[in-house]
């Protein structure tokens, strides 16, 4: 009896061991394909190592649109954050704006004049901004016209685009339209048509503007942000918005 209750203990201790040592492996494997699969196409700097990026935008981007705290963090936002540590703020005024160097306006809000002002001055001393304004905003949501947490039908420019010698009209066919941002093909939807003095790519897509001392590229689309609602090739928007940020930063 003695010797069969020992061979059915140490049994049933192997047994134990090889079920935990499957564990282990199995939760191992689990982690390496976690890894792998969400792994950025290029090593995340650290915390320290992430240059500043000022968010401005209309768009439920760090929030989602009710506000909740289960739809915090947009891919968009994500993606940024995997390059940058990303500052949302509400106004592009100097108290704002301080001594970032760089700002991301995506769709946003009518800016008062003060405030338009303060912009301008803030790129001519060095800022770099990459603009998102678009004419014939997309973007499905579920709050009524008027609510003042919808996004804008279309990007309301009160002179500043002008006061840089770009002009943007609204496109002539609505619908989704392949472009480049960042060296990268990209998806939108309706996007305007830019035009002036300042270099623009030949899909009319991007202007890209020397004011000053700093930089400001202005891009037609917004839509091309929400890729979880584009039907067609998206896996290189937000790579682009990325890119094009990087670029103009340097």
């Amino acid at each position: 009896m003695s010797n069969s209750g020992g061979r059915r203990r140490r049994g049933l201790r192997a047994g134990v061991i090889a079920a935990i040592a499957a564990a282990i492996a199995a939760a191992a494997a689990v982690a390496l394909s976690d890894k792998i699969s969400g792994s950025p196409t290029r090593p995340a700097p650290s915390d320290e190592a992430r240059p500043t990026l000022m968010l401005l935008t209309s768009l439920p981007i760090v929030f989602g649109e009710q506000f909740s705290l289960d739809q915090l963090g947009s891919p968009a936002l994500k993606a940024l954050e995997q390059r940058f540590r990303v500052v949302p703020i509400s106004l592009a005024d100097a108290a704002n704006l301080g001594d970032g160097r760089l700002l991301l306006m995506a769709h946003p809000l009518a800016q008062p004049a003060e405030a338009l002002v303060e912009l301008d001055e803030w790129v001519r001393s060095g800022g770099r901004l990459l603009l998102l304004a678009d004419p014939a905003l997309d973007w499905h949501s579920d709050r009524p016209l008027g609510d003042r947490h919808r996004p804008p039908p279309m990007f309301a420019d009160t002179g500043l685009l002008r006061h840089w010698g770009v002009v943007l009209e609204a496109p002539e066919e609505r619908g989704p339209r392949l472009g480049e941002l960042g060296g990268l093909p990209i998806l939108t939807v309706s996007p305007g048509i830019l035009s002036g003095r300042c270099p623009v790519s030949r899909d009319r897509l991007v202007a890209r503007c020397i004011v000053g001392e700093g930089r400001a590229t202005i891009v037609a689309d917004a839509d091309f942000l929400n890729i979880e609602d584009l039907d067609g090739p998206t896996q290189h928007n937000l790579d682009a918005l990325v890119e094009e940020l990087a670029a103009i930063s340097q």
